[in-house]
């Protein structure tokens, strides 16, 4: 004869009710101590309120010095713009005591002119040297080549004894601040046919940037 076959449930362990229960009650204890409590909870968002509180402070101090940073600068720049001439002021005020002194020197009555000229010779030097301090520069060209990019040719001649565009004579000082033009100096100029060459005489030309 053939075997009956098991159905499959009659095989699963019989589990009698009370295990079943106590298994539930356990792991409801188990989630239950997991939750956090009151007291923590409260903890917790007091803890969360003074770093809060904390970070909140330490934005508005970083926000003060920024602002005492930029007022500072401010007034930085304003000082700049207002005093930036006070050195260059205190180089001059001894130029300025020393011309008095000619002056006086030469008003009074049997002034020695030699001893006036050394005076203003002084008082000459002091302002050249007063104005080197600074970056500015004398530009004499008298006997160099010309140079358009500094000087400025007012009259143009014809000279046996000098050669072609070369400068012959200056009318005025040119002046450069740290190698930035200034003033063009203005100048006499050799013409093409100087250095003993036939020469046509002097000619006035136009004025040469």
């Amino acid at each position: 004869m053939a075997k009956k076959e098991k159905h499959p449930q009659e095989e699963l362990p019989q589990v009698e009710s009370g295990q079943v229960e106590g298994q539930a009650g356990a792991d409801g204890e188990a989630g239950d101590a997991e939750q956090p409590s009151y007291e923590q909870l409260v903890a917790a968002l007091a803890e969360a309120n003074a770093s809060a509180e904390a970070s909140r402070e330490q934005l508005l101090r970083g926000q003060a010095e920024l602002d005492n940073v930029r007022k500072r600068a401010e007034r930085d720049v304003q000082n700049a713009h207002k005093y930036a001439l006070e050195k260059f002021v205190s180089e001059l005020l001894p130029v300025k005591d020393s011309l008095e002194m000619g002056y006086q020197a030469a008003s009074a009555e049997g002034a020695d002119l030699e001893k006036v000229r050394e005076g203003v010779e002084l008082t000459l030097k002091m302002f050249v040297d007063a104005l080197g301090k600074f970056g500015v520069k004398e530009i004499n060209p008298e006997g160099g080549m010309f140079n358009p990019d500094e000087h400025q040719a007012m009259t143009m001649q014809d000279v046996p004894d000098a050669a072609p565009n070369t400068v012959i004579n200056v009318f005025q000082k040119g002046f450069s601040l740290n190698d930035r033009l200034v003033r063009p100096a203005m100048v006499v100029v050799a013409g093409p046919n100087s250095g003993g060459k036939e020469s046509s005489g002097s000619s006035k030309i136009d004025e040469l940037a």
